[in-house]
């Protein structure tokens, strides 16, 4: 088959395009490389600034490259908005690829209209990135998202999308949730594809060393992340055992800067608010880091795994955050295995060779 992969969240498409060329399959990925983080791309389509120049520069290499992207038999779509255009803009594009090609497929990979949507409602999650004990939480991210996809142009262009395409897929139990009672006949669950053999393993934690924790940060992002919470409670911690711990921090820097950062780590802190591990943490459970993020039993069943229990799954307040890592700065021969159990759960569930089957499946299933 001919693909073509639209767009890039955390190395999901150079990663899916890695496994499908293993495969026999002609892929091309085009993408502005996610921004800052400058991840691998065939068709690189970057804007530069917000700037007029730029803008023309930029609205005038699409002009050039869309009436190339023709005769693929599957376009994928990172998210509704692939391209770095307002909402309103990006429509006509979306029926050009429609169009110039076979099958449309629209990536649920994190925010969107529906996934900002149900996590505004009370009942869907127990907590989420909208919603904690009871009450909508309020920071700039959440105002921001709700805005651009609740009340701004970006909701209904989802829905349009959403309704047109030919099929969905999820990469996580969380938007898998959130799309499934809307479009069940057309929403395929597939886990997010790692590399494991371009995973350079790290040393894990031996005999009399300290617990080496890693955090990265993006400023922007901070608070709706829950990094700031967990942050803090690293740093509390570090006053109470300066000689058990050390703590690295990674602020918003590039994908192979952070990646050799995290080499000399034991524990990655991730996301505060989530149900399930996203690309960061799985690429460090990969390595064999012990990942401290959302690992609730809701995306263990959705994995139909009964026995790994890998990550350290944290409840989205302070003090279970300094519970969970006093319990391994207190008990660090559990590091070891559970260092072992995440390369396993990587090899189970989301071995890019594996997915790249499992959207190969999909693909002629179209």
């Amino acid at each position: 088959m001919k693909v073509l992969l639209v767009g890039e969240y955390s190395n999901v498409h150079w990663t899916l395009a890695e496994g499908l060329r293993s495969l026999g399959h002609e892929v091309t990925v085009l993408s502005d490389g996610d921004i800052w983080k400058g991840y691998r791309r065939d068709i690189n389509l970057k804007r530069k600034s917000l700037g007029r120049w730029d803008t023309l520069r930029y609205l005038w290499q699409i002009r050039q490259t869309w009436p190339k992207l023709r005769g693929y038999d599957i376009v994928q779509l990172i998210n509704p908005v692939f391209l770095d255009l307002k909402a309103e803009r990006i429509w006509p594009y979306y029926e050009k690829l429609r169009q110039q090609n076979g099958k449309i497929v629209l990536g649920a990979f994190g925010v969107d209209y529906y996934w900002v949507s149900e996590g505004l409602k009370p009942g869907t999650f127990r907590y989420s990135d909208f919603y904690l004990n009871g009450k909508l939480r309020k920071n700039n991210s959440v105002d921001e998202m709700v805005g651009d996809w609740i009340e701004g142009a970006k909701g209904p262009l989802n829905k349009q999308m959403a309704e047109d395409c030919d099929a969905i897929v999820s990469g996580l139990y969380e938007y898998d949730v959130c799309y499934r009672p809307h479009f069940g006949e057309k929403t395929t669950f597939i886990p997010f594809p790692i590399n494991r053999e371009a995973a350079s393993p790290v040393q894990t934690w031996k005999d009399g060393e300290k617990v080496r924790f890693f955090i990265g940060i993006q400023r922007a992002r901070n608070v709706y992340k829950g990094t700031d919470i967990m942050l803090q409670a690293l740093e509390e911690l570090q006053n109470r055992y300066p000689n058990q711990m050390t703590i690295s921090k990674a602020e918003s820097v590039p994908f192979h800067q952070y990646q050799e950062m995290m080499k000399h780590s034991h524990v990655l802190l991730d996301q505060l608010y989530s149900y399930t591990p996203a690309m960061n943490a799985l690429n460090a459970m990969a390595k064999g880091l012990v990942v401290v993020s959302g690992g609730e039993e809701e995306q263990y069943e959705l994995l139909d795994e009964r026995e790994l229990r890998p990550i350290v799954n944290v409840l989205p307040s302070r003090e279970d955050v300094i519970q969970k890592l006093e319990s391994l700065i207190l008990r660090p021969q559990a590091i070891p295995q559970l260092s072992d159990e995440s390369k396993e759960y990587i090899r189970r569930h989301h071995d890019h060779i594996l997915i790249a089957q499992k959207y190969e499946k999909l693909y002629e299933s179209l």
